[in-house]
């Protein structure tokens, strides 16, 4: 007979905890993981498959540790004045935010976060053993500076996640915000723009405020603009004493040599990457503004997705979309669902199923 996981030895802080997981199911129209649903261009993956394929002739050697090439890349895509020994990367931005919970928390320590928020901060706190503490935001989900300074002083966290734009909620997260809370503590602070290339294009990344905080952390990823989320890779930018600090903790050899490969050639097209951007942002506000249109509320986003409010029944609204070939999120607000800005025609297809479900009713 196979064991079950609680006769295992488990570590007792992990007992009865469930892994991080979306469904995952073969329908027409997936909306529900914040993908970027638009194909890697053929011009563009054509130079992928040929830097992979250069890249495999020295596969029975280890890669570049430093993976120096991917992180000049990543420099100069930033710009900001950021140099390579700014940059650091992992596979995928997960692990980047866990290898920062690695060197600043750990046992004993505090990770504050400001739910909700990305469900898998928690779990990485938890999972090095550090004690998450969630903080309350205000609102229709958003924070103010005052308020939230106040909220980390008083918790006195090792490290603070803050989600900018938001994860599941797509709200906007004021500079002055992170100014402020970055002033409130003496921990590291950590600004996860994964969604960031979706936010109007005059505002102010957390980039622009690394000069002089040497506590600041900004981390990115490549899945979301540059529809790389099955490449897995995640970057961060901060002073290059936070990537000693990563130094370690970080596995040896931890970025393999296909992976920069692929991610330095798709660094190289980042003006035709970035192209679907707009079509998406185009899309995410079509989806909000019919949304509002059949009734329900759709909250403020600047990522590539929206949360929907007015949603009576969200078990069944979900399970209806389903049956019409549509998959989106619940995330477990109440009364909400969250869908992901897909191509034109996904948005079409997801706008008609809910609008059908809505005249069935």
């Amino acid at each position: 007979m196979s064991p079950r996981l609680e006769d295992l030895p488990l570590r007792d802080d992990l007992r009865g905890m469930s892994p991080y997981g979306a469904p995952q199911a073969r329908v027409p129209v997936a909306l529900n993981v914040n993908e970027n649903t638009h194909p890697v261009p053929k011009e563009v993956a054509d130079d992928i498959l040929d830097a992979v394929a250069l890249a495999l002739r020295d596969v029975n050697r280890y890669p570049d540790r430093e993976f120096t090439q991917l992180r000049e890349a990543f420099a100069e895509y930033l710009g900001h004045g950021l140099t390579r020994e700014q940059l650091w990367a992992a596979n995928g931005s997960n692990e980047v935010l866990q290898q920062v919970l690695q060197a600043f928390a750990g046992p004993g320590r505090t990770v504050f976060g400001f739910a909700p928020t990305y469900s898998m901060y928690p779990l990485l706190a938890r999972g090095i053993g550090s004690r998450w503490v969630a903080g309350e935001r205000g609102v229709d989900f958003t924070l103010d500076a005052d308020s939230a300074a106040a909220q980390v002083a008083e918790a006195h966290p090792d490290v603070v996640l803050l989600c900018s734009p938001n994860n599941p909620t797509g709200t906007p997260m004021p500079i002055d915000v992170i100014e402020r809370v970055y002033e409130s503590t003496d921990g590291i602070v950590v600004v996860d723009e994964a969604y960031w290339e979706f936010a109007p294009r005059d505002e102010r990344s957390a980039l622009t405020l690394l000069p002089g905080r040497e506590r600041l952390v900004v981390s990115r990823t490549m899945s979301k603009a540059f529809a790389f989320a099955g490449a897995r890779v995640g970057y961060l930018a901060a002073d290059p004493t936070v990537a000693d600090a990563l130094r370690l903790v970080r596995l040896p050899y931890h970025l393999s040599a296909l992976t920069q490969a692929a991610a330095v050639a798709a660094l190289a097209h980042a003006p035709t990457m970035l192209a679907t951007v707009d079509d998406i942002v185009a899309q995410r506000d079509r989806i909000s503004a019919t949304l509002e249109a059949l009734g329900y509320k759709p909250f403020e986003s600047w990522t590539n997705f929206v949360l929907f409010g007015g949603v009576e029944d969200p078990a069944a609204t979900w399970q209806g979309l389903y049956e019409r070939g549509v998959l989106v999120r619940d995330v477990g607000l109440p009364r909400t669902l969250r869908v992901s800005a897909g191509t034109e025609e996904e948005t079409s297809a997801f706008l008609d199923a809910l609008a059908s479900i809505d005249s069935a009713s």
